[in-house]
């Protein structure tokens, strides 16, 4: 999917203008502590912008230039110190790597091959910390759409995909905080990594 042509063309379904609340929910409620984030697939800054308030230290990093110039010209705005980058996550070096939380709204459901969702969970574990936290939020296939809507996988193939590298704190059916009625149902996936990857059996 290209996602530069999609913000060009106002495509864009998944942009709030605010924290997504399945985050807040997440981070304030465990609690998680200020620490290092890496925010994949930033978009336009809303998630980074908030966790740099609450005293974390973020990096965001999304394929898209329209995306990433409006994330820094929010933080500006905010009066923020973000870090946003323009880059490839399966192919370029991240900075400030190791992190000890990532975080993505909406990426993890988009895999680089169609079906295969563990290169992903494998890129994630390789840019956290011993210890380090990732949630995901990934659309759900449990509910049938009149219209379009972010990409649907299961809870199994979310389980089959991360365990080899990560131990599911929570796994649990939520919805995407969202602008449009009624909004799309999600997976909210709060993982830790592993200190050994385990072998497929």
């Amino acid at each position: 999917m290209n996602f530069q042509e999609k913000y060009i063309n106002g495509e864009t379904g998944w942009e709030i203008n605010r924290v997504d609340s399945n985050l807040v929910e997440v981070v304030t409620v465990l609690p998680i502590q200020p620490c290092n984030v890496l925010d994949i697939g930033c978009g336009t800054g809303n998630n980074a912008i908030w966790l740099q308030e609450q005293g974390f230290n973020v990096t965001g990093i999304d394929s898209s230039e329209f995306a990433v110039q409006k994330a820094e010209e929010k933080s500006r705005e905010a009066n923020v110190e973000c870090s946003f980058h323009l880059l490839d996550f399966f192919k370029d070096t991240l900075p400030g790597a190791p992190f000890d939380f990532a975080f993505d709204r909406g990426c993890f459901h988009h895999p680089p091959e169609a079906g295969n969702f563990q290169p992903f969970a494998e890129n994630v574990y390789t840019h956290l910390k011993e210890g380090g936290l990732w949630l995901t939020l990934a659309g759900s296939c449990d509910e049938t759409r009149d219209a379009p809507g972010p990409p649907q996988i299961s809870a199994s193939q979310i389980v089959t995909a991360v365990e080899p590298y990560f131990e599911i704190l929570s796994l649990h059916s939520g919805h995407f905080d969202s602008n449009q009625v009624p909004p799309a149902k999600n997976w909210i996936c709060l993982m830790r990594k592993r200190s050994v990857v385990r072998k497929n059996s």
